[in-house]
């Protein structure tokens, strides 16, 4: 996911220094930075397009330029964050803290790049990744499938508010429509159960499915095809399933389907959980894979160590797995996966504001006990300080478990 190709750059110079020693200058300190970028200089008809729009503010005296500038730049731009790049020569630093102190005096924010250019390298790396997720979002159509369930009373979402934030749209669809779809389709042969089984990005099993499950298989696929259907008619990039619907109306669960879905790309989250669903596509867009939406089962503050689970996880996130019954109703198809160990972050965004969590782990085991939902994951956060959240200011119950460490790319992809 990580793409430097959409940096921009654009000069702002003062006319008091010479033309051709400014642009030998610009030129050794962009080389410096060993990265690609396009130099736009003073054209700024583009600017706030990329997933980086930076200010090379290359020499003082350029205060007053950037002033008669700024109305047309917050226009053209969705980003109101101004990224003020310097090499700390000519003057160009102190110009940048000027600027800077003006944003701030404008209710704007901004940020003044300078240092080493290794440092300066890796600032703007992960700069331009947040930057190409975020553009990625913006015209995003999200799905909710029925209504959250009854017990995430704090899980909704105003569908104005999230265009706002992000430029995503919320698409509610009754949940009659998918058992409609669900209703119209034959059941799968026994050949196509065994190929969506055993079919390419699927993890192998550590033994062969139950009895009850191998039955539940067929309405399980059925699920799936309903689902990429209401995808496909809504033009939809994801949804959020009120999945435990599905129980009393077709007695089954879409576990499985979602696993699916979205190891091929389709964000799925469950239980109609609009603020998980997002943080699942804030995941997607910065790191390429949706995460694990998965309950805190278990924390101990005193060692930091957390037990996740769920009945369903992503199938490319995972080594292997084992088909089991849902564990809350003990019918249809759910997923007992076990993912790699090593580092984790956890994520959480609200739907419409600022407040998110984000700490970073070690997945120690993916135990599989009798009273639990069926994927489960040990966790040992890095500061087990941060557990005490969980009981003191929780963003809802869904979490969102991503492989590696990723902190500092959710901090600067929610700081904007």
């Amino acid at each position: 996911m990580e793409n430097m190709k959409d940096i921009a750059i654009y000069t702002l110079t003062s006319e008091l220094h010479d033309a051709a020693a400014i642009a030998e200058a610009t030129q050794q300190f962009l080389d410096s930075l060993h990265m690609p970028y396009v130099l736009r200089g003073t054209d700024y008809s583009d600017y706030g397009q990329h997933a980086l729009n930076l200010l090379y503010v290359r020499t003082g005296g350029t205060e007053g330029i950037f002033k008669r500038l700024l109305p047309r730049l917050v226009a053209q731009a969705a980003e109101k964050t101004f990224y003020l790049l310097t090499s700390g020569k000519s003057n160009s630093l102190a110009a940048s803290m000027e600027i800077l102190s003006y944003l701030r005096q404008q209710g704007l924010k901004g940020e003044i790049i300078h240092g080493r250019s290794e440092a300066v390298s890796a600032r703007l790396q992960l700069l331009a990744r947040a930057g190409e997720a975020r553009k990625q979002l913006r015209g995003m159509r999200l799905g909710i499938v029925g209504e959250p369930s009854d017990w995430l009373i704090s899980s909704h979402a105003d569908a104005y508010a999230v265009y706002q934030r992000w430029g995503i749209t919320l698409v509610e669809i009754p949940m009659k429509e998918l058992l409609q779809r669900y209703e119209d389709l034959p059941a799968p042969t026994p050949s196509a159960c065994d190929t969506w089984l055993t079919g390419a990005g699927v993890p192998p099993m550590t033994q062969p499915a139950a009895p009850a499950v191998e039955a539940a298989l067929p309405g399980a696929m059925r699920i799936y095809r309903a689902l990429r259907q209401l995808v496909a008619d809504y033009h939809l990039d994801g949804f959020t399933l009120r999945c435990f619907d599905l129980l009393d109306a077709v007695h089954n669960t879409g576990c499985m389907a979602l696993a699916r879905l979205n190891a091929e790309g389709i964000l799925a989250g469950c239980e109609g959980d609009v603020p998980a669903l997002l943080s699942m596509a804030i995941t997607k867009a910065l790191l390429g894979v949706s995460g694990f939406q998965a309950n805190p089962a278990r924390i101990d503050t005193a060692t930091g160590e957390m037990w996740f689970a769920h009945c369903t996880i992503p199938l490319n996130m995972i080594q292997t797995m084992r088909l089991d019954t849902h564990f809350e109703s003990g019918i249809g198809v759910g997923i007992c996966g076990v993912a790699e160990k090593g580092a984790v972050t956890i994520f959480k965004a609200s739907a419409t504001d600022s407040r998110y969590f984000v700490a970073e782990g070690m997945l120690t085991a993916s135990p599989s006990q009798p009273d639990l939902c069926r994927t489960q994951q040990v966790i040992m956060l890095a500061d087990k300080e941060r557990a005490r959240y969980f009981l003191t200011e929780p963003i809802g119950n869904h979490h969102i478990i991503v492989a590696g460490h990723h902190r500092e790319l959710y901090e600067e992809m929610m700081r904007a």
